[in-house]
């Protein structure tokens, strides 16, 4: 393998000793799409431990056609058939990558592993992985200089909470199957494929990203990929296919591409960057409780350069008396008790509102506030789904450019780095909209204070039929 060369690599979940089958597959996959650079296995790769088709490869009877690297025994029984833990060739052309580590082949690939379950106690079992293993693994990596993070990372058990932000697997309920160690490594090591098995489904997540969008430098994707069991009843895929450039070997800018699909990271922060005395708090507590960036406006009523009140919960901020409403800043232009505000552009104002409450600061807030709203003035709303393009609108750190045509179709844009502030207006004043290319930059489009009175009263007599408010 050639360093600085795409690599075709192939995936496969628990092969639980069929090798015939499993290798049958193979073949039929390279006589179809070509040579295969090499074979990854996760799960559970022994069946029993008097398997007479592994005997076959062990003995040399049989030779695997496609160099395999697999990961450890997932429960005692197949212990056995692992001798040495910091890896060894098995048979020809198998080979089993050991506990835990990273390989690095000649081309630049790196491929992070951690072998077995997550134990239950310590000291973990030869079957288990425990928090110092994959501790050990973290700052192994991390504590090498400008670490961006892994081609793949191979486990057997799945990431806890995997689902969250993105699609759910059918079936599965990550919350007890899945591994908070596994989460954290994933979390730290940020791998552009993370494959698993175990559970005996196929589940391919949608990419999330490893950063906070406008808060940190944008970074390259993580795809989850879960694999079912060779020979399943169910034809459910357990063998993957893809191509894969080495992350060393790649332009900084492709690196970074975000896919349209991309969502939030599913893992919370892991705790620091150093050794493993911090890990065994595995993940940083929620923060559904703390404030979120305001991007546009401010609209505290508190003079610029006084700190707020800090020490305080939301809580016992609710608990507090309601304060009076407070007089809007001289510079706030849509308040209508500000002295500033230019009533002569009002079109109509109505007095039953869906207010959003000025602390709200998660998606679950929002909706519970328009829910409460809704009941009290008896507006029908429909349910906001779980993953509903709204939710992922309001998500905070999330904007979006929306536009909805007049043939009832949406269109969502994903507000990236260098995103021009100014572009729907180009495309509304473009020759092919509006065919107006000198409104496109506003200043052009300045009127006197007595042209703005008779447009804002042409448009009252217009949107009149229309006007809600004058029916109240």
């Amino acid at each position: 393998m050639e360093a600085g060369k795409a690599l075709r690599v192939l995936a496969c979940g628990d092969v639980e000793g069929r090798l015939g089958a499993l290798y049958s597959r193979v073949q039929a996959v390279q006589k179809k799409s070509g040579p295969f650079d090499l074979l990854l296995c996760v799960g559970n790769f022994f069946g029993s431990a008097q398997d007479a088709e592994w005997e076959e490869y062990r003995t040399g009877a049989k030779k695997a056609p496609i160099q395999t690297y697999i990961l450890g025994a997932n429960n005692s029984e197949a212990v056995c058939h692992f001798p040495d833990v910091s890896g060894c060739e098995l048979a020809e052309n198998i080979t089993y990558l050991g506990r835990k580590g990273v390989f690095s082949g000649a081309s630049g690939l790196q491929i992070a592993y951690l072998s077995g379950a997550e134990a239950p106690q310590e000291p973990a079992p030869m079957h288990c992985f425990s928090a110092k293993d994959v501790a050990d693994l973290r700052d192994s990596l991390l504590s090498t200089s400008k670490f961006r993070g892994v081609d793949i990372l191979l486990t057997s058990p799945w990431p806890k909470d995997v689902e969250a932000f993105g699609n759910s697997p059918a079936g599965v309920d990550t919350k007890k199957c899945g591994s908070g160690l596994v989460s954290l490594l994933a979390a730290s090591l940020k791998p552009r494929y993370h494959f698993a098995a175990l559970q005996k489904i196929y589940y391919e997540r949608l990419p999330y990203r490893n950063h906070a969008v406008l808060q940190e430098t944008t970074q390259h994707v993580s795809r989850f990929i879960a694999l079912a069991n060779v020979g399943n009843v169910d034809k459910r895929k357990y063998l993957y296919a893809f191509t894969i450039l080495p992350m060393a070997s790649m332009d900084p800018k492709d690196l970074v591409r975000q896919p349209a699909d991309a969502t939030e990271s599913p893992y919370r922060r892991p705790v620091g960057g150093g050794g493993g005395g911090e890990i065994g708090a595995l993940l940083q507590p929620d923060k559904k409780d703390e404030p979120t960036c305001q991007f546009f406006f401010d609209l505290s009523s508190k003079p610029k350069g006084r700190k707020r009140p800090g020490g305080e919960s939301r809580e016992q901020q609710r608990k507090r008396p309601n304060p009076k409403p407070p007089l809007p800043t001289a510079s706030c232009w849509f308040c209508l008790a500000s002295p500033e505000v230019e009533k002569h552009l009002v079109v109509s104002i109505g007095t039953h509102v869906v207010p959003v409450p000025e602390d709200c600061c998660v998606t679950e807030d929002i909706k519970e506030a328009f829910l409460s709203q809704a009941e009290e003035h008896r507006i029908e709303l429909l349910e906001i789904p779980e993953h509903s393009a709204l939710k992922q609108i309001v998500q905070p750190g999330m904007p979006y450019f929306y536009v909805e045509l007049d043939n009832g179709e949406k269109l969502f844009h994903r507000i990236g780095k260098n995103f021009p502030l100014q572009f729907g207006r180009e495309v509304l004043a473009s020759e092919a909209v509006l065919g107006m290319p000198g409104r496109a930059d506003w200043r052009s489009c300045r009127m006197s204070r007595e042209e703005e009175a008779a447009a804002a009263q042409d448009f009252r007599r217009a949107f009149e039929p229309f006007d809600l408010a004058q029916a109240e």
